[in-house]
């Protein structure tokens, strides 16, 4: 059940990579320009934090440290969630 979850996990994260790579494809004003750029990268950020956070309350973690993680994803969608990744 680990090997898979972790086999899901790597997966989604190799994923998120891949899609918000693609997002960043030409300047600023113009992905701004275009309507569609920024918003499919934040779906997709929106998407894979509340995968996390789905993962977060469903795991065996204290109280207090579901907490914190969850406000750190809430207040920081991108950043939150990669150091979920890497630390959790």
């Amino acid at each position: 059940m680990k090997r898979s979850n972790l086999l899901l996990n790597g997966l989604l994260v190799t994923l998120s990579v891949l899609f918000l790579a693609g997002c960043m494809d030409g300047n600023l004003i113009e992905i701004a320009n275009s309507g569609w750029g920024l918003g499919i990268c934040g779906t997709i950020v929106v998407i894979l934090d509340v995968l996390a956070i789905l993962e977060i309350v469903g795991s065996s973690r204290s109280t207090g440290s579901k907490a914190l993680w969850t406000l750190l994803i809430i207040f920081f969608p991108v950043g939150g969630l990669l150091l979920y990744w890497f630390f959790k």
